[in-house]
């Protein structure tokens, strides 16, 4: 399972808090100098802010990925032309068959 697709099935609060520990073990170094509060103040600021980008392109790619379904075609009214009858021809035609 990529990343990408574990971000797509994930939630937002879920991303923030696995980054919110990603970035927290991997400037554990700096905590001697911000201190511990500022520092969790920052990273999670930052957290949000990525969690935030991940999830839209998640969900933008996501939507992409699935091929779109073809349109339903509209039932058009079929035209028939009638072609017109002169009541001349009928006549003539059903008084010979009478005959």
């Amino acid at each position: 399972m990529s990343q990408q697709e574990t971000v797509a099935t994930l939630k937002k609060k879920e991303v923030r808090k696995q980054i919110f520990e990603k970035l927290t073990g991997a400037l554990s170094d700096y905590k001697e100098e911000l201190g511990e509060k500022k520092l969790a103040t920052h990273v999670k600021k930052a957290s949000k802010l990525i969690s935030r980008d991940l999830v839209k392109i998640s969900k933008k790619n996501h939507h992409r990925s699935k091929p779109k379904k073809a349109a339903p075609k509209k039932n058009a009214k079929t035209r028939v032309k009638i072609k017109s009858v002169d009541a001349r021809t009928t006549e003539a035609k059903t008084s010979e068959s009478k005959d």
